[in-house]
C-alpha cells in the first residue's frame, strides 16, 4: 500500500544576499529534492551550516525561494502570500530547538496553548477543552495551565512547545533540532513522545538533527545534507548504519561509543576520511 505524498520539494534553491558591497549571493540550498508521506518521518541530518535548517525554514515560508517548488498536498506554497501562510498554519507547524526562547516567558502555559486556537476562531470554552486534551497528550499536569514556562524543566518546556504545535491538529510538523538542547535521558523521553503522538494522530515530521543516532531512532527515511545538497537518501536503517557516502560515514563515526579503544579507532577513521575528502576536493 503506497503512502500519500504530503510534502514534495523539487530542485529547491535558496540564495541569501552576500555580506559586503557587491558581494556575491550565498547559496544555502542547491537543487534540493525531498518528499514526505502522510504520517511519515523524514530525518534530515547534517552538520552545522549544511543547509538543513534553511530547508525547514523555506518550507515554513521563513526563507526565500530562489528556484524550485515546494508543494503541500499538491499545492505550490513556495511563494505563498502572508494570508495563505496564516491559513497553512493549521496544517504545518514547527517545534524549535530551544524550548524556552520559543515560549513567551510572561504568558501562562494555558494562554500560550490557547493563542493559536483563538486566532483560528475557536471560542475560549472550546480552546480550554482542547488545552486539557493537549496537556494529557504530552503528559503534563492540568495545573500547568496557570504556570509560567520558567517553572518547568527543559524537557517539560519542550513538551509545552510540542503541545502548542499540536493544538490545531496539523498534518506536518517541522522539528528543528528539538532535542539537541536536552540531556540524553530527557532526549529519549521526548523522542518517545514524538513517536507516541505520531502513532496516535498520524502527523508527519520533518525531523532536523545533526545526530545520526537520533534520526535513526525516530525516522522512517533519512536524507543527509552537505554544503546545501542532499548527498544520500533512503530508508533510515541502511543510511544510518551502513552509509554509502563518505560524508555520512564521517557523521556515523562522530557518534560516541562507550569502548575507549573503539572510540579511538573511529576517531582515526573519521580523520582519514576527512583528509581523503579534502585531498579529492583540491584535485
Amino acid at each position: 500500500m503506497s503512502i500519500q505524498t504530503l510534502l514534495q520539494v523539487n530542485d529547491l534553491v535558496v540564495d541569501y544576499p552576500g555580506k559586503g558591497f557587491r558581494a556575491a549571493p550565498f547559496r544555502a540550498l542547491d537543487g534540493v529534492s525531498i518528499e514526505i508521506g502522510a504520517g511519515e518521518t523524514l530525518g534530515l541530518v547534517g552538520e552545522s551550516g549544511s543547509g538543513k535548517t534553511t530547508l525547514g525554514r523555506a518550507i515554513l515560508g521563513l526563507a526565500p525561494v530562489t528556484k524550485g517548488r515546494i508543494q503541500f498536498e499538491g499545492e505550490d506554497i513556495g511563494s505563498a502570500s502572508g494570508k495563505k501562510r496564516r491559513s497553512l498554519s493549521k496544517d504545518i507547524q514547527v517545534v524549535f530547538q530551544d524550548p524556552y526562547t520559543s515560549l513567551n516567558p510572561s504568558m501562562e502555559v494555558g494562554d500560550i496553548l490557547a493563542e493559536p486556537l483563538i486566532v483560528q476562531g475557536r471560542s475560549r470554552i472550546e480552546a480550554r477543552a482542547r488545552i486539557v486534551e493537549l496537556l494529557e497528550q504530552v503528559a503534563l499536569p492540568k495545573d500547568a495551565l496557570h504556570r509560567l514556562p520558567r517553572d518547568f524543566s527543559g524537557g517539560q518546556r519542550q513538551r509545552i512547545a510540542i503541545a502548542r504545535a499540536l493544538a490545531l491538529s496539523p498534518k506536518l510538523i517541522v522539528c528543528d533540532e528539538p532535542v539537541s538542547a536536552l540531556d540524553l535521558s530527557t532526549q529519549a523521553r521526548v523522542l518517545d513522545l514524538f513517536l507516541d503522538i505520531q502513532q496516535a494522530t498520524g502527523v508527519a515530521y520533518l525531523f532536523v538533527s545533526h545526530d545520526l543516532d537520533v534520526v535513526r531512532h525516530i525516522s522512517h527515511r533519512v536524507a543527509v545534507m552537505y554544503r546545501g545538497e542532499i548527498v544520500e537518501q533512503g530508508d533510515a536503517l541502511p543510511v544510518t548504519t551502513t552509509p554509502r557516502h563518505p560524508y555520512t560515514r564521517r557523521l556515523l563515526l562522530a557518534s560516541p561509543v562507550p569502548d575507549p579503544d573503539r572510540q579511538a579507532s573511529r576517531r582515526a577513521e573519521r580523520k582519514a576520511l576527512a583528509t581523503a575528502e579534502a585531498t579529492t576536493a583540491t584535485l
